[in-house]
C-alpha cells in the first residue's frame, strides 16, 4: 500500500452521501480482499467500513446479480446517512444466515469483490480499483483457499467473470490498477 493510494482516496470527493466509496474489483484470487484490508489499515484513524460481496451472494449462481441487494441494503441507506446491513451468506449451509452485519456510514466505505466496480456503481464511487494477477497465481491461490473439490465450480466462475469484465470494461475504466501477484 502506498501513501499515494491513501492520498488519492482521501482527495476524492464523497459521492455516497458523506462517504467515499472505494470499489475494489478484479478476478477471483487476484488479491482483492488482501488489498482492501491493507487499504483499510493504511487509512489509520479514519472511520472505514469494509463490505465483502461474497457475503452478499446467494450461492455460486449469484455471481453478479447480488448488486440489487447491495444497493438496497447497504449503499442506499449509507447514501442517506443511515446504517445499512445484511445477513451474510453461509457457504457451508448454502443459505443466508441469521446474523446481522451492520455497515455504518463511515468516512470511507470499501466494497470488495468480483463485479463491485461495475458500471452501476461507478457513479457513486470516489475511487475504483482493479486488482489482477496472472492466471496461474490466481488458480494456485484458489486451490489453497478453496481446495481442489471447489475447482470445477470456480472454473465456471472464472469463465463468467471473464465475460463480465470484457463486457463491462472494468479494468480499463478503473481509476487505479494494482498488481496483486506480490
Amino acid at each position: 500500500m502506498t501513501t499515494e493510494e491513501v492520498a488519492r482516496v482521501l482527495a476524492a470527493p464523497p459521492r455516497l452521501g458523506r462517504s467515499r466509496l472505494v470499489l475494489v474489483d478484479g478476478p477471483s484470487g487476484a488479491g482483492k480482499t488482501f488489498y482492501a484490508a491493507r487499504l483499510a489499515q493504511a487509512l489509520g484513524e479514519r472511520s472505514v467500513a469494509v463490505v465483502h460481496t461474497d457475503d452478499l451472494l446467494d450461492g455460486w449462481d449469484d455471481q453478479f446479480t447480488y448488486w440489487a441487494r447491495l444497493e438496497r441494503q447497504v449503499l442506499a441507506p449509507i447514501r442517506l446517512g443511515a446504517p445499512g446491513g445484511y445477513h451474510p451468506y453461509d457457504w457451508h449451509l448454502r443459505r443466508f444466515g441469521t446474523e446481522w452485519v451492520t455497515v455504518w456510514p463511515a468516512e470511507i466505505v470499501i466494497v470488495e469483490g468480483v463485479g463491485s466496480a461495475r458500471a452501476e456503481g461507478r457513479a457513486w464511487a470516489s475511487l475504483t480499483v482493479y486488482v489482477d494477477a496472472p492466471a496461474r497465481v490466481r488458480r494456485a491461490r484458489s486451490v489453497l483457499r478453496d481446495g481442489p473439490a471447489m475447482q470445477p465450480a470456480l472454473r465456471a466462475w472464472r469463465r463468467r467473470e471473464a465475460i463480465h469484465f470484457a463486457a463491462d470494461g472494468t479494468a480499463a475504466l478503473a481509476d487505479v490498477r494494482i498488481d496483486g501477484a506480490g
